[in-house]
């Protein structure tokens, strides 16, 4: 008997009442007993009123102010008991059997933290979605790619990633999670407010001895985009800043300084290119980041001490470089990586 009880489903939640009144049932529905909570981050659409009408059998969490997706998590999730935590973005629609496979594999083995099920488009249910596909690795450079999905590149699901495997990070749209881990590593990185907060999570699992995984049976879909688009310079400027953020806390210390001199060097390269096309504020939001990577110095310092240098970990990084990888040499999926037998 699987313990769906010790599960606690948690919605994060943003003036996203319209996605609360598509989504929300299929959680309810399809969940088997696990807890339903909606942790709502101070929102002005009247979200926190629409689920006290019309959802009273779900656990509300209502935060005084906007602390992001890493502090608004970190504020509910210190409120919730559970044995496992799974961290679902409101606009995902879950199918019905979508947690057992998860359940099972966390039950099976408790040297894994956390695990994801396959992310595909809602709109477009054949194709992997952007956020987290088939599961998650990074190159040297900490450019994330997925199996799935490379850069902007979605490949259509054929069965190719059916399989249950280590991976480097899980998706935090849909993050299963052992909740005592989550705490013992201090929950999501609030400097990172939004964006890769999920790898720094998974990459500090990693270097703790544990195994992060992706379930080839376990299916939802993602609406995706639904806070900031591609092009906004908020989300440029937290990619860029964040980037560094990974790359300063996490990689060995012989790594560290040649990848954040090379990982600045392309950042540069972009924001030259946005100048190129008129993208004003795009190109300020990446010399922002690297201002705010600088302003952060002893911060960042002081939590990489916070893991033994002995352990911090690199096997799964990707060794090439995923931009070169794609834009020259058009490599456009998963399979068609060099070297990919070193991520295995």
């Amino acid at each position: 008997m699987l313990p769906y009880d010790q599960v606690a489903v948690v919605i994060l939640n943003y003036n996203g009442k319209h996605f609360l009144e598509q989504f929300l049932d299929s959680v309810i529905q399809n969940s088997n007993n696990a807890r339903i909570i909606v942790a709502d981050n101070a929102s002005t659409d009247g979200s926190v009123e629409w689920l006290s009408k019309n959802q009273p059998s779900v656990e509300v969490i209502v935060l005084d102010k906007n602390y992001g997706f890493t502090g608004g998590y970190n504020r509910a999730l210190a409120q919730v008991e559970s044995k496992y935590f799974v961290l679902l973005n409101s606009d995902i629609e879950v199918p019905e059997n979508w947690l057992t496979p998860m359940l099972e594999l966390m039950e099976s083995d408790d040297r894994i933290a956390a695990c994801q099920p396959k992310i595909k488009l809602f709109s477009e249910k054949k194709y992997f979605e952007h956020a987290g596909a088939a599961g998650g690795f990074i190159d040297y450079m900490g450019y994330p790619f997925c199996r799935g999905r490379i850069m902007h590149t979605l490949e259509e699901d054929k069965g190719q990633y059916d399989d249950t495997r280590e991976i480097f990070w899980a998706t935090g749209a849909c993050l299963f999670i052992q909740s005592k881990l989550y705490h013992q590593m201090e929950g999501l990185d609030e400097r990172f407010f939004a964006h890769m907060e999920e790898i720094d999570l998974c990459w500090r699992l990693k270097s703790a001895g544990y195994k992060i995984m992706t379930v080839g049976n376990s299916e939802v879909y993602h609406v995706g985009g639904g806070t900031l688009s591609r092009d906004n310079p908020k989300k440029t400027y937290l990619n860029f800043r964040n980037g560094l953020f990974l790359l300063f806390k996490n990689l060995p210390t012989k790594h560290l300084l040649p990848s954040i001199f090379i990982r600045m060097v392309l950042d540069g390269i972009a924001g030259i290119r946005f100048l190129f096309k008129s993208e004003m504020a795009n190109f300020l939001a990446v010399i922002k980041s690297h201002r705010d990577f600088y302003l952060s110095l002893r911060y960042l310092i002081c939590q990489r001490k916070k893991i033994p240098e002995k352990r911090l970990f690199f096997d799964q990084v990707y060794k090439r470089l995923i931009v070169s990888e794609y834009f020259l040499k058009s490599r456009k999926k998963f399979s068609d990586l060099q070297d990919i037998e070193s991520l295995k």
